[in-house]
């Protein structure tokens, strides 16, 4: 059988089309001849993800990403196209993730295992973004960013200030305070060499003042051990027992008990003694006065005065016998 040059023709072109529909198909990450899923997932942002980005379960890759749309309420629509086996449930979630440092975004599928019914072709999954490593040092260093700002804006006022307090004449006070310190310091060095001479000169005289110090010391910690043992809990009875005794016979005074009780308390006997005083004084003044009185020579038997007792003394002493 011939074959026309027209059917030849015809069998080229549509070849030729299916040839160019299955490289475009190829070059945009999509097999015609194998079997996917097609997922859908909506994101705020993707960070970075491109199409063809790998998509995989436990680090596994299981497809890539066919498509990325952004739709009118800024949303983002991304198509995710998995080829595997392993079941899917429908309340998966699939994440957004950074696989290495210098690497692109990623989709990792997370499987719910509790979830017992799979996702149907062209389902869409539950989504979530995990901040890669870039994104969570630049959310550390947001606030120390802040902080250090901050910290700048202050040193540069206080340097404005410190400018501003440091003016010519000041600069000129702190000089001339350096200046008398370092002369301060260097007499403190002289006198400090001088102490250092004088210990020199009188090291002997020093060792033996701690000598006679240890000697002391020592001599105390025997008279302290000689302290110890004696019996002071005796001693101190005793001294409590005499200062009782003595805070009785103190009580007992102050009560008018005994002699020197009534002699303190008894305001009769002070009277009586002061009569006795007062007829005393009276004694010797008339003693004095009158002494042939009291002492009498008579050659030819003369009879000697009689004694006149002065009214006003003997009233007085009446008076204060009777009080």
């Amino acid at each position: 059988m011939k074959i026309s040059r027209e059917v030849k023709t015809a069998i080229l072109v549509i070849s030729s089309i299916l040839l160019f529909i299955w490289g475009y198909s190829f070059l945009k990450g999509r097999d015609l001849f194998n079997d996917y899923k097609t997922f859908y997932a909506v994101y705020d942002e993707v960070e970075g993800l491109a199409p063809s980005a790998p998509i995989t379960i436990n680090g596994l890759a299981v497809g890539k990403v066919n498509s990325i749309t952004l739709n009118e309420n800024g949303k983002l629509l991304v198509e995710l196209q998995v080829k595997t086996d392993f079941p899917i449930s429908k309340s998966s979630v699939a994440k957004i993730y950074e696989p290495s440092f210098i690497g692109g975004k990623s989709i990792a599928i997370i499987p719910n295992f509790k979830d017992p019914v799979e996702a149907e072709n062209g389902q869409m999954l539950l989504t979530d973004i995990k901040p890669g490593m870039l994104s969570s040092i630049g959310d550390k260093l947001s606030p120390l960013q802040e902080k250090v700002e901050k910290t700048v804006v202050s040193a540069d006022s206080l340097l404005v200030n410190i400018n501003n307090i440091f003016d010519k004449k000041t600069q000129q006070n702190l000089q001339a305070s350096i200046a008398e310190l370092a002369a301060t310091m260097k007499e403190f060095s002289q006198a400090a060499k001088g102490v250092n001479s004088l210990i020199a000169d009188n090291k002997s005289k020093i060792d033996n003042t701690f000598t006679n110090l240890d000697h002391t010391s020592t001599n105390f910690s025997k008279l302290s051990d000689s302290i110890a043992q004696a019996n002071l809990g005796q001693a101190v009875k005793k001294l409590e027992k005499s200062l009782a005794n003595v805070d009785n016979i103190i009580n007992d005074v102050q009560s008018g008990k005994g002699s020197l009780g009534k002699l303190l308390k008894d305001e009769g006997m002070y009277n009586n003694l002061e009569g006795a005083s007062l007829e005393l004084k009276q004694l010797l003044a008339d003693l004095k006065n009158n002494p042939k009185r009291y002492v009498h020579f008579s050659v030819f038997g003369k009879k000697a005065t009689p004694y006149v007792e002065p009214k006003t003394e003997t009233k007085k002493v009446k008076d204060t016998i009777k009080n």
